[in-house]
């Protein structure tokens, strides 16, 4: 789960103004540290498969939502690319 500090700073990267929560750049950005963070608990928790659809579906969410931005605004999709990695 993410910390509001964490989820902040993750909005702070990649927003494109000030007040920008619902962007599909800060959607992505959400998604892959709550990614990040449940690939380290299913390292430790192997058998833990409610967690591992959970993960599943982010994933999914979250590749839907580069295909949107990509078709979109590919100069924003390549940049968004090069900040998240």
């Amino acid at each position: 789960m993410l910390t509001k500090k964490k989820k902040s700073k993750a909005i702070k990267e990649v927003q494109t103004h000030t007040k920008d929560t619902g962007s599909p750049e800060v959607q992505i950005a959400i998604l892959t540290k709550q990614i990040e963070e449940l690939t380290k608990h299913l390292k430790k928790h192997t058998r833990d498969n409610h967690s591992r659809r959970g993960l599943l579906s982010m994933v999914a969410t979250r590749q839907k939502l580069m295909r949107y931005l990509a078709k979109k605004d590919p100069k924003r999709h390549k940049s968004l690319v090069k900040k998240i990695n």
